[in-house]
Order: structure tokens, then sequence, then C-alpha cells
């Protein structure tokens, strides 16, 4: 169930970091910046949260890619209307559970770690070229169109470059499975259609 929930919210910021790229002032609108702290008050606020770990990292099969193929489109339509800071809604998990089953999963937690795995790799796809560069290549790509563009409005461009600059201090893991690349390179258009990766 907390897999869904973090398949859930990584699809949220992987859509928000491709929103950026595709159109930057919609995920801008979307966020605010944050607050400064007085110096004092930031001596006493409790420490943040700890970042969520990584997903664990598997060797894909094409048997586990088009699973995910098939399933994505039912996926998505029992998602939808689900809200992200929802309470899981037990049926709902068993129907998410059940086509996953259905398309060759043990269940959820096994379509999420196959998911999260794509999820990964694709965002070390540079959308152009449709080639692997790294997800930190593609970042910084992102951030010099951001630069470039002439219509968002400087207080939402400034932010969103926070944001990404930010996100670059925080490195992805490296894809311990190489022949993953060569995988969902082979189902790149598929896989970025179905997940929602714009180009």
């Amino acid at each position: 169930m907390r897999k869904i929930l973090r398949l859930l919210a990584a699809a949220f910021g992987l859509a928000g970091m491709l929103a950026v790229a595709s159109d930057n002032s919609a995920f801008a609108q979307g966020k605010q910046p944050p607050k400064a702290a007085p110096a004092a008050a930031a001596k006493q606020q409790p420490a943040p949260p700890p970042a969520p770990a990584p997903p664990k990292q598997i060797a894909l099969t094409e048997k586990q890619i088009e699973g995910v193929l098939a399933a994505q489109p039912e996926m998505a339509k029992i998602t939808e209307k689900v809200q992200p800071s929802a309470k899981p809604d037990p049926k709902i998990m068993a129907q998410l559970d059940a086509v996953a089953k259905k398309n060759g999963f043990a269940g959820t937690d096994e379509y999420d770690d196959v998911t999260d795995n794509i999820n990964m790799v694709l965002a070390g796809f540079d959308p152009q070229t449709k080639q692997y560069v790294g997800p930190e290549a593609v970042l910084k790509a992102q951030i010099a169109a951001l630069q470039a563009d002439k219509k968002m409005p400087a207080k939402q461009k400034k932010q969103a470059l926070d944001e990404m600059n930010a996100a670059l201090k925080t490195p992805a893991p490296a894809i311990e499975n190489k022949g993953n690349i060569d995988l969902v390179a082979k189902y790149y258009d598929k896989l970025s259609d179905a997940l929602g990766k714009d180009d």
C-alpha cells in the first residue's frame, strides 16, 4: 500500500518536473516559495523528515515492461480520481492489485518496483534524442531551456530555477542494472506515452 502511495507521489513529482520542461508556467504556479526562517527559529525547529528511500533496483524483463504497458491505462483510470493526500481506500487498493495480477505481476508491490525502475531510467533520457544521458544532464538541459524562456514571469522563473537547482544538489541514484537502460530504450516511445513523460 505504501508503494502505491509512493508511486503516486513519484508520479506527481515526475509530472511536476516534466511540466517544467514542457509548460514551465504550470509547474511554477503550483508551488509556493518556502519562507525563510529566522536564525533563532531555525535552531528550534525539528529536523525535516528524512528523504524517502530510493526505490529497490531490479533487473527489468521484457515481460515486465509489456505488463506495465498493458496495465497502465487501467491503473491510470483507477488512480486519476484519487487525491494525492487522501487516505488509501481498500477498495481502490484491491482494484489496483487485481489489475497488477491480471497483467502478470504478483501484486501492486511488484508492479510498483517495476514502474519505479522504469521511471528512474526514463528520467535520464533526453526527450529530443531519445538517448540515455543521465538524469543530471536532463535536468541541466531543462534548466538551460527555462533560463532561455522569455515568456515566463521572472518571479515564477526564479522559483522554478531555484527548485531545479536544488534538485541538482540531490543526485538520483545510479542505475545499477545497466541492461534496464537498453530495455527502456527499446520501448521508450510507448513507455514515455504510457507513464506520462512529455517529449
